[in-house]
């Protein structure tokens, strides 16, 4: 996963573009950056790290202009440290494009020879967002009339973008003289929203991953850009939405509510937050259906995605809720760290135990899911080490028995501690007197009991059903072996000198000013 902004503003937008970055921090540590237009100039600056760290006072100065993109990265496909592959990216021919991408392409090899052959393009890095934006930039070409574009030709592109890309893919786009582009894949897998501000000088729009990022800078959200559907806003700040797929259909990625997004964001009209309390909920009968309530002094979430349903489940059981553990707020999330010896450091340091809460007590522990167990493994011997006399573990997810392929970092089975292990084996495993997790339907219902039209689901994490169609075992094992030869991390990628501060001059017909 990752998180984009597109804004269009009367004003100058790297403040609102970094502060909209901060806020959508959550969904990638690994890089950040930020392009601005003004004219015919995309102004870009990029690097590893944190938003704050990527972005100091001289860099926002060099990114004037009313019109930009943010991205923030957490790397799935391509290398985790190679700074080539932060985004945005951006081409000079046919049209000055910069874009950024979420999600991720599972026929991503297949477009890169097809650029090389019939398009006549190079592929400079790993990643499967510069294959997009080449397709798109493409598309464009075959779309225009000579080196000009319109609305028809720009939504004519997306829909040649459909056809041709496979997998998960919400995107943003800057198109150098002519306005912002967004739009989703036709199944809707990863989020993407996008809100209005009226002001005196005229009306600015914001496209987000989740809505929190509209609320924290006072935008009214709209709706969600459907899937399959774009949206272009042109420099006069009109507003044109296409349906760009021939046979778009729901299915989100139902791990954005299990734990990547913001309990304060809405998704596809559904609140994050309530879909986690539903999931406590239903959790709860499958605890009571398989652990003595007698034997459960408390229930304890792990901070913090748990928390709602953790709070849920312990008021449905009429047991105690308590905090147990007490989160380091300047640790990042460990899901989304590459490497499991420093995931397992950061656990550790993320999280400490009020020992009182555990000392002579029987604790029912509830994570939002598990997934190589590195983090329940600790939790466990943590809470064991704080006096706790029984430890129990349960899940608000199912179990995770196979590769996501659409942008979350699960993709080699040998990592996921459910593949191949019965309940009672995983709960060896991580040390835990017994496990309880959610069940597959139930976790469908926690979500479509909010919105009943939404029934259908990329739930491939839990069921091994990829709603692409294109994922197979072949597939699968070129993915796990890609990672297993991931490069290490090298000197010209270190901190100091992986930074870059652009300014691109376009024209409208890509040549350099």
């Amino acid at each position: 996963m990752c998180g984009i902004l597109g804004v269009m503003a009367n004003t100058p937008v790297n403040q609102l573009l970094y502060d909209g970055l901060m806020v959508l921090q959550h969904r990638g540590q690994d890089a950040a950056g930020i392009a601005t237009a003004e004219g015919n100039t995309f102004n870009l600056h990029k690097g590893p790290g944190l938003v704050r760290d990527v972005f100091r006072t001289r860099n926002m100065r060099a990114l004037p202009g009313n019109w930009g993109i943010g991205h923030v990265r957490y790397p799935t496909a391509g290398s985790a440290y190679s700074f080539a592959e932060a985004q945005p990216f951006y081409v000079n021919s046919p049209f000055g494009i910069v874009l950024g991408h979420n999600g991720n392409l599972t026929n991503a090899e297949q477009l890169k020879g097809e650029m090389f052959r019939l398009d006549r393009r190079h592929i400079n890095t790993n990643s499967d967002s510069e294959v997009l934006l080449n397709v798109l930039a493409h598309e464009l070409q075959s779309a225009a009339h000579g080196y000009e574009l319109d609305v028809d030709s720009i939504f004519q592109a997306v829909a040649g973008v459909h056809r041709r890309c496979r997998g998960a893919y919400a995107v943003v786009a800057l198109i150098a003289g002519y306005g912002l582009l967004a739009f989703r894949d036709p199944h809707g897998i990863r989020p993407l929203v996008y809100g209005e501000n009226r002001s005196a000088q005229g009306n600015e729009y914001l496209i987000a991953s989740e809505s929190v990022a509209l609320d924290t800078l006072g935008f009214r959200v709209i709706r969600d850009i459907e899937p399959g559907e774009a949206i272009f806003i042109d420099l006069d700040h009109r507003l044109h939405t296409r349906q760009c797929a021939q046979q778009p259909m729901y299915a989100p990625c139902i791990f954005e509510y299990v734990y990547l997004a913001r309990p304060d964001t809405v998704i596809d009209g559904v609140s994050v937050y309530e879909s986690r309390l539903a999931m406590g909920e239903l959790l709860a009968d499958k605890v009571r259906a398989n652990i003595p309530l007698a034997e459960i002094d408390a229930v304890i979430p792990i901070p913090d995605s748990s928390r709602p349903s953790a709070m849920q489940l312990a008021q449905a059981l009429n047991i105690p809720f308590r905090e147990g553990f007490v989160k380091n707020r300047y640790v990042g999330r460990t899901f989304i760290m590459p490497g499991q010896a420093m995931r397992r450091k950061s656990v550790r340091q993320k999280l400490n135990t009020v020992g009182q809460e555990f000392k002579g007590k029987r604790v029912l522990l509830v994570d939002d899911s598990i997934v190589r167990g590195t983090t329940s493994r600790e939790i466990v011997e943590m809470a064991r080490a704080a006096g706790a006399v029984k430890v129990y573990f349960a899940s608000a997810a199912p179990p995770v028995r196979f590769p996501n392929v659409y942008g979350i970092d699960m993709p080699t089975r040998d990592e996921l501690i459910a593949t191949g292990r019965s309940d009672a084996q995983i709960a060896a495993e991580i040390g835990a007197d017994a496990l309880v997790y959610q069940d597959i339907e139930a976790l469908r219902q926690s979500i479509s009991r909010l919105r009943p039209d939404l029934t259908v689901f990329d739930a491939s994490c839990f069921d091994g059903c990829y709603i692409t169609g294109d994922v197979d075992d072949d597939y699968l094992d070129m993915v796990e072996g890609r990672r297993g030869n991931k490069p290490a991390k090298s000197e010209d990628d270190s901190e100091g000198r992986a930074s870059q501060q652009m300014v691109l001059g376009l024209s409208n017909g890509g040549q350099e000013a």
